[in-house]
C-alpha cells in the first residue's frame, strides 16, 4: 500500500501530493481572482503542501497565496525558495546566493505570507559565485533566529547535497523529474537513503509518441488519465516522492489530486519502468 503522507524533517506530517503555485497569474483582477479560486480549491480538497517561491513574480505569488489563504489553516504547509535575484541593472533575473540578499528575501517572504516563521525554506539554485557555506550558514543563522524552521535545496546533485549535508540537516529536495525524465535518479536514491523529501519539479512531461501511446494504454485500462498515471506512478515509485503539479484551472486540479486514488499494478509500473527516459 503506498503511504498518502510523509513527514518532512522527521516531524513535519504533510500529504504526499501538492500543489505548485508557480504558473498562478497575479495580474489582471479576472485571472487574479481565478488563481484564488484554484488556491482556494486546493486546500478544500486537502491539499496541505503548497509551493512558491521569491522568483515567482519577485515575490507576488507569495502575496496570492497569503490573500486566498491566509489564515492558514494548522495543517498548511506553504514553502518558498529564496536565492535568485533581479539585477537592479539589467532587470535580468540570475542567481544570487550572497547572504545579505538571501536573508532580505526570506525577510520579504515573511511579510509577503504575513507569517514569523517558514517552515520550509529552500534555495532556490546554489549560487556558484558565493560559497556554500556561506549561503547555508545565512540560512542556518535565520533558523537559528527562529525564521525558519527547516531549510531545503533545489537543482542538486548528489555530490553538492553530500557538501550540503556537512553544514546543515537537509528536509528536502526539489529537482526536475518524472516518469519520462528520471536524470536526478541518483539523488532521488541519496534522498531516500537519507529519509530526505523529494519535491519533483513538473513531475508531468512530454515525451515521444510511443511512449506517450503506453501511458495511454496503462491509463485506460485502470480508468485513469495518462497524467493521473504519471502521478500514481511518481507516488508509487518512491515513498520520499512528494509531487506538486501546478496548474491554472480547477478542472485540471481536480484531475491532478485524484491521481493519489489510482493504484498501478506489479505488472503495469514494470511496463512504465520500461519506457525510454533520460536519466
Amino acid at each position: 500500500m503506498v503511504s498518502t503522507t510523509f513527514h518532512i524533517g522527521g516531524d513535519l506530517a504533510v500529504l504526499r501530493l501538492g500543489f505548485g503555485a508557480m504558473h498562478l497569474p497575479t495580474g489582471p483582477a479576472s485571472d487574479r481572482q481565478a488563481s484564488l479560486a484554484v488556491a482556494r480549491r486546493a486546500v478544500e480538497l486537502g491539499v496541505t503542501l503548497i509551493d512558491t517561491a521569491h522568483l515567482y513574480g519577485g515575490g507576488a505569488n507569495e502575496e496570492l497565496l497569503a490573500e486566498a489563504l491566509h489564515p492558514y489553516p494548522d495543517e498548511l504547509l506553504i514553502t518558498t525558495k529564496v536565492g535568485v535575484a533581479r539585477s537592479a541593472s539589467s532587470g535580468e533575473w540570475g542567481l544570487d546566493g550572497r547572504p545579505a540578499v538571501l536573508r532580505a528575501q526570506v525577510e520579504q517572504a515573511l511579510r509577503r505570507l504575513r507569517v514569523e516563521r517558514i517552515e520550509l525554506l529552500q534555495l532556490h539554485r546554489i549560487d556558484p559565485e558565493t560559497a556554500l557555506a556561506d549561503q547555508l550558514g545565512a540560512l542556518r543563522d535565520l533558523q537559528t533566529e527562529g525564521k525558519l524552521g527547516r531549510i531545503g535545496l533545489s537543482e542538486v546533485t548528489v555530490t553538492e547535497l553530500d557538501q550540503a549535508r556537512e553544514i546543515i540537516d537537509v528536509a528536502s529536495v526539489q529537482n526536475r523529474y518524472n516518469l519520462l525524465d528520471r536524470e536526478h535518479e541518483p539523488v532521488l536514491r541519496a534522498c531516500e537513503a537519507a529519509g530526505i523529501a523529494f519535491l519533483p519539479w513538473r513531475p508531468v512531461a512530454a515525451g515521444a509518441s510511443g511512449a506517450q501511446a503506453e501511458i495511454a494504454s496503462v491509463a485506460a485500462e485502470i480508468g485513469a488519465t495518462p497524467t493521473q498515471v504519471a502521478l500514481s506512478w511518481l507516488l508509487g515509485h518512491s515513498p520520499v516522492i512528494l509531487p506538486i503539479p501546478g496548474t491554472t484551472r480547477i478542472d485540471h486540479l481536480e484531475e491532478n489530486l485524484a491521481a493519489a486514488d489510482f493504484f498501478l499494478t506489479p505488472a503495469q509500473r514494470e511496463r512504465l519502468d520500461r519506457l525510454p527516459a533520460q536519466a
